[in-house]
């Protein structure tokens, strides 16, 4: 199948499955008579599967990782499992570095008057030097 078709099965964009093509993600056939891309089942099955790790986030050498773990049938799941709690790990850290970033601006908006008057501590704190101990 052509990319288009293999984009809307997928559920990715043609842009995206160019650029796992092009970065050897996957491996379509070449027409030698168009020199287009042909696409198999396979490719679209790998194009599902690294879809749907990138929208865990996972890094391209973690979805090489996944995907090279997925198509060994004699595999470990204990690998796939030590690469996901290193996801939840970054997803944890990340939800922490938010949620402070939040409060902050809680704080901030709270102590802004939102009146008339042109002096304003959020603009005032975005203002000042930052330490680097963050």
């Amino acid at each position: 199948m052509k990319i288009g078709q293999a984009a809307s099965l997928s559920g990715l964009t043609v842009k995206t499955v160019r650029y796992y093509a092009d970065i050897g993600m996957v491996v379509p056939a070449v027409n030698k008579q168009t020199g287009y891309r042909d696409y198999a089942e396979d490719d679209v099955a790998k194009l599902r599967f690294i879809g749907a790790a990138r929208r865990f986030d996972f890094s391209i050498a973690a979805c090489r990782d996944l995907l090279s773990l997925f198509q060994d049938r004699n595999r470990s799941s204990a690998e796939v499992k030590a690469l996901t709690l290193e996801k939840i790990a970054e997803i944890d850290y990340k939800l922490q570095e938010l949620t402070g970033l939040r409060d902050q601006l809680v704080h901030l908006a709270s102590s802004c008057s939102g009146d008339e008057r042109p002096d304003c501590p959020i603009l005032d704190a975005f203002a000042k030097p930052q330490s680097n101990s963050d």
